[in-house]
């Protein structure tokens, strides 16, 4: 529609549009019954655009309700034209579209303004349509078929009240229904191709592609003569102009793969619904079965017979436009079909009911796999780049819970680029890494990812599929620390492409996904200096949750259950009845296992029976060495005569569904480190076992866990390198029951808050409506994005490749150097 003659908008006020056609009785009694309404006179506009009715409607429009503004269009241009003129000339906040054989209850403006004000993604209100009478049903909500075609199930069914519960539904009906006015004009309106007939279909469609909901609120109520205006002309008319614009709307309004198959589909069962409504033989052409009659060329057939084919002629003569229309549409999308089939209700509808026509359906519907494709659930794809083993390390059982979780409402692939061989019974667990990433990436509606997928596989960047980056593991702050053990040069190095690759993610997804509060006050910074703290985003949800929640690492549902011993009378040197200290995951530079081992010592010292369990130095991904810290807490347990009496290290990894059985046997849970950039924004994943097991906590002070062990009591925080309180706060959580049982329990009551179930909320609700990030989902925005990160973004170099691919070699051998993409840093593990 065109916005050459936008008016100044008002805010609250309501614009009223109806288009009269030599209807003006109809219109003047649906004006009228505005005196009743319970709205403002002063917040109402009337607008009516006579569509060229050449009978003296407008005239006499005008003078039986002076208050209404009349406009004459100086042609018919159908109601869906004859609705974009009276936009055109509205000054209202919101646009209301009333047929003008209809009339308003007295709550019908009311209720619709109040759904509207009070919720900013909702962008239009579906009103509840009852007969004139106000005692059958007109539109309680709209249905759609898979080949386009509108139809309202509930039709002439009693109002018992059955539908009085609001919802969000595909479509609302032109006869009675709001959308914000910025909102109707930045979309294009009413699609003026299909005169009139589906434009509301094909409105809400949009709307809800778009990324804004269509709320059916059965309080604003609307009574409808319903279809007076096409009884002035003939059925076959109707009928052609239903077939033309269901297939200009799934033209539009379809993605790729579904219009793929929809399309060839819906227009031969359009073709064979025509001939089925007008009893046309179609094998009189046919020389087998109706031989004969060759000397006679034409042959009479009813206009209702050719409403199919004239349809698909109508749709070849409007491609040229359609085509940009469907171009600028599909770039700006923001739900997938998958999120809106289940908006349609019932796809598989045949709507009509001819043998030779339900018939054609059902082969086409086989031929096509309508069926299957259009009752398919979401297709999501989560990536992980640590191995899918029985040993696995945080991100792994991180994507393993998200891929569980997801799974009983999506079709789930979990793929692990470092190697897989788990299975599950509720998702398919695989392999892939470099090209054999472009299947399963194509495959999905939704890729939730960790670490370097952007990197592996560059085409998601481009691609418009939904991205979710999983960002609670701050990188490029750990190789501050990791890369330390790097010569300067590749410890530059390593950093600046980890943040280059952190920065991709922040550039790309349309969600994310962070640790805690504090990390996400960390990474809105991040994210505001690549640009995605935009007007777009903000005006869609101020506090950006649209764009980055806290979803921290969780606690199984289900407590532990040991099974056998894993440490006590199971590990030589440690007896049933000793004090166990569990250090829970691997040894990583940021961490501090010197001042521990110290502490131990000296308290070894008064209580012999104390024990220190380091669970894990080998780390399940063979692509992360073992890092120095890990050498030098060995060495110095040696040197204190500690090891093999007070202080011991498991030298693999504990398999992932034994570790109930190392955590029961433990009595506190220990996590120290040093004080640096990386505490400040860390999240210890194994304290999250540790209060899985209930056991109380000692923990280095300064992260997040260290607030919290203070505040919710769950076991003592001690300085950074503080041996002396460290020795104390390990002695209070082992040998003073009363204080270790209070711990105990305040973990118990903090742990319900961390399950699974309940961390991983943010992330169901996103993928029950997946959708383009606002700001990327309009191009010219993405594009501007694109620019600024072009100038501000470096470059691997040559050099750096070649760095890289040493790497890559001396950490896995040629395998892993094929398997990763040259210019990335080698995979580094999250959390801890």
């Amino acid at each position: 529609m065109s916005d050459a003659l936008v008016p100044t908008l008002r805010p609250g006020v309501v614009s009223v549009v109806l288009v009269n056609y030599r209807g003006a009785d109809d219109t003047i009694t649906a004006l009228r019954a505005f005196g009743d309404v319970d709205w403002p006179a002063d917040r109402l506009e009337l607008l009516v655009v006579d569509n060229d009715s050449g009978d003296g409607s407008a005239d006499r429009i005008r003078a039986a309700v002076p208050e209404a503004r009349v406009i004459e269009s100086g042609g018919n241009l159908g109601f869906a034209g004859g609705c974009n003129l009276g936009v055109q000339h509205a000054t209202g906040e919101y646009v209301a579209f009333l047929n003008n054989d209809a009339r308003p209850d007295r709550g019908w403006v009311s209720a619709a303004v109040e759904v509207l004000e009070q919720d900013p993604t909702i962008g239009a209100v579906a009103s509840k349509v009852l007969d004139w009478e106000g005692r059958l049903v007109d539109y309680v909500d709209g249905s759609l078929t898979w080949f386009g075609m509108g139809y309202k199930r509930e039709v002439e069914k009693p109002d018992t009240g059955r539908w009085d519960t609001p919802k969000d539904v595909l479509f609302g009906t032109g006869a009675a229904m709001f959308v914000r006015a910025e909102l109707y004009r930045e979309v294009g309106g009413f699609d003026e191709r299909f005169f009139m007939f589906y434009e509301d279909v094909d409105l809400g469609w949009r709307l809800n592609l778009l990324g804004h909901r269509v709320r059916y609120v059965p309080g604003s109520v609307a009574f409808h003569k319903h279809h007076v205006t096409m009884k002035k002309f003939g059925d076959f008319r109707e009928s052609y102009l239903l077939e033309r614009n269901a297939l200009l709307s799934i033209y539009k309004n379809y993605d790729d793969e579904s219009l793929a198959r929809a399309l060839p589909a819906a227009m031969a069962l359009s073709v064979r619904r025509s001939l089925a409504r007008a009893g046309v033989d179609a094998t009189a052409l046919d020389l087998q079965r109706s031989p004969g009659g060759d000397d006679v060329g034409t042959l009479e057939v009813p206009k209702m017979g050719l409403t199919g084919t004239f349809a698909i002629d109508y749709l070849v003569e409007q491609l040229p436009s359609l085509i940009e229309t469907r171009r600028d549409l599909q770039a700006r999308r923001r739900r997938s079909d998958r999120e809106l089939f289940p908006l349609f209700r019932e796809a598989m509808e045949p709507a009509y009911g001819m043998p030779s026509y339900l018939e054609a359906h059902e082969v086409l519907v086989r031929a096509f796999g309508i069926e299957e494709h259009f009752t398919a659930r979401h297709r999501v794809l989560v990536v992980t780049g640590e191995p899918l083993l029985e040993r696995m390390a945080g991100p792994a059982i991180r994507a393993w819970e998200i891929a569980r979780a997801l799974a009983p409402d999506h079709d789930v692939r979990l793929v692990s680029t470092g190697g897989a061989r788990r299975t599950s019974p509720d998702f398919s667990v695989e392999y892939a890494a470099g090209a054999g990433l472009r299947e399963p990436t194509e495959w999905a509606d939704v890729i939730i990812f960790q670490g370097f997928l952007l990197e592996t596989a560059p085409w998601i960047k481009d691609s418009d599929k939904i991205v979710v980056a999983d960002i609670y593991d701050p990188m490029h702050l750990e190789q501050l620390e990791q890369a330390k053990d790097l010569e300067p040069r590749e410890r530059v190095r390593a950093v600046a492409e980890t943040t280059y690759a952190l920065n991709e993610q922040l550039r790309r997804a349309d969600f994310l996904m962070c640790a805690s509060s504090k990390q996400r006050d960390f990474w809105l910074g991040q994210l505001a200096g690549q640009g995605r703290v935009s007007p777009a985003v903000y005006d869609e949800d101020a506090g950006l949750e649209n764009l980055l929640a806290v979803v921290p690492f969780g606690i199984e549902d289900h407590p532990p259950v040991q099974r056998k011993h894993g440490i006590k009378g199971a590990v030589p040197g440690i007896g049933p009845d000793d004090k166990v200290i569990l250090w829970g995951g691997g040894i990583y530079n940021w961490f501090d296992p010197l001042t521990l081992v110290r502490a131990v010592g000296r308290l070894a010292e008064r209580h012999p029976e104390v024990r220190l369990f380091f669970m894990g130095m080998s780390h399940p991904n063979p692509g992360v060495p073992r890092m120095r810290v890990a050498w030098e807490v060995q060495e110095l347990a040696r040197e204190l005569g500690l090891e093999g009496t007070h202080v011991f290290f498991n030298e693999g990894w504990v398999p992932y569904e034994e570790r109930a059985d190392y955590l029961l046997d433990a009595d506190v849970g220990v996590s120290t480190h040093f004080e640096h950039i990386e505490t400040e924004f860390s999240f210890r994943t194994r304290i999250l076992d540790y209060m899985w097991a209930s056991l109380p906590l000692v923990a280095t002070d300064g992260d997040t866990f260290g607030r919290l062990i203070r505040e919710r009591g769950l076991g003592r925080a001690v300085q950074a390198e503080d041996v002396e309180g460290l020795e104390r706060a390990l002695e209070e959580m082992l040998f003073d029951e009363e204080a270790a049982s209070a711990a105990r329990e305040a973990v118990v009551a903090l742990a319900q808050e961390y399950r699974w179930q309940r961390v991983l909320e943010p992330l169901v609700a996103f993928c029950r409506q997946p959708r383009r990030a606002v700001d990327l989902a309009v191009p010219s925005t993405a594009r501007a994005n694109e620019r600024q990160s072009r100038r501000t973004r470096r470059r691997p170099s040559l050099r750096d490749d070649l760095g890289l691919a040493k790497d890559y070699l001396s950490a896995g051998g040629p395998r892993e150097l094929s398997r990763r993409v040259v210019g990335r840093v080698r995979r580094v593990v999250g959390g801890g």
